[in-house]
């Protein structure tokens, strides 16, 4: 659906794990046509998909089929094609409620440098309402072009979530109530402003998207908004590939994987990279 919308080329990959496939030879070592077998379901399978897109987006679609590390190969392959988008599908309703290290959802979204699109649920229509969370950092501008090239049609809920730092060692401390509260309303007035001044600079219309300044752990405000503004996206930013910005996945966009229930758009975006690039910059897009 998404590659039609955009007009995008289509890419389906499959990839076969590697080490179980030398555990299949080990135990099949007499029988080569076991492995083969394998190999020519997978494609007979792609080719199927292919054919039954092609006919109902009108998307120009190509296979991939693989056997190897399956992050690595999907990663290779994305970085060949210059992917302008990965999207991934959870399986089941217990895929992503327990993320440990070293999974394969996980693996992804922590070395991808592009975005990652984790799928829920059969998609029947394209995105309504889309939640983007925003700390004003660089990251910011990027994920509103991101997903207004992904999702053009969507109603955006601009989500800033903002915590008083030491708030309850402050009042221990005897600071002032009325004075942290006086601060607090600052802070959320700014917030509303800077969401503002953002959504502007963006080319957004006033009545195309809803500001929301809230307090409290982003995280969790996330996953809560979610639900309560019928959203049917999520998207979050990942802050660079370095040991230490990792860590910000863990915290912030594996709560919104494993608690949340909808699509999650994962954008780890840096300098080189602001949003889904427009047809103009290169020609079409490759998801």
């Amino acid at each position: 659906m998404l590659a039609h919308e955009a007009r995008a080329q289509l890419t389906l990959m499959h990839v076969i794990a590697g080490g179980r496939v030398a555990q299949l030879r080990e135990w099949f070592a007499q029988q080569q046509s076991a492995e083969q077998s394998l190999h020519d379901e997978a494609r007979e399978r792609l080719e199927r998909l292919a054919g039954e897109l092609k006919a109902h987006r009108h998307v120009t679609v190509r296979t991939v089929h693989s056997v190897g590390d399956v992050v690595q190969d999907l990663l290779v392959e994305a970085s060949a094609l210059d992917a302008e988008l990965i999207v991934v599908g959870a399986r089941g309703t217990g895929f992503l409620r327990r993320l440990v290290l070293g999974t394969t959802a996980e693996r992804l979204l922590r070395r991808a440098s592009r975005p990652v699109l984790m799928v829920r649920e059969r998609a029947h229509e394209g995105y309504r309402r889309a939640l983007v969370a925003l700390d004003f950092s660089a990251v910011s501008a990027a994920l509103l072009a991101t997903v207004r090239r992904l999702a053009p049609r969507a109603r955006l809920v601009l989500l800033h979530a903002f915590e008083v730092p030491f708030e309850s060692k402050l009042r221990f401390a005897g600071v002032d109530g009325a004075a942290i509260e006086h601060q607090r309303q600052q802070v959320r007035g700014a917030a509303n402003r800077r969401l503002h001044a953002l959504a502007q600079s963006a080319g957004l219309a006033r009545d195309a998207y809803e500001a929301c300044v809230v307090e409290g752990d982003a995280s969790q405000r996330i996953v809560e908004l979610e639900q309560e503004a019928d959203c049917d996206l999520v998207v979050v930013g990942k802050h660079g590939q370095s040991v230490v910005e990792d860590l910000l996945l863990g915290s912030v966009t594996l709560h919104v994987l494993s608690e949340g229930s909808t699509d999650v758009l994962v954008c780890p975006i840096g300098e080189e990279q602001e949003g889904l690039r427009s047809h103009d910059a290169g020609g079409p897009a490759r998801p």
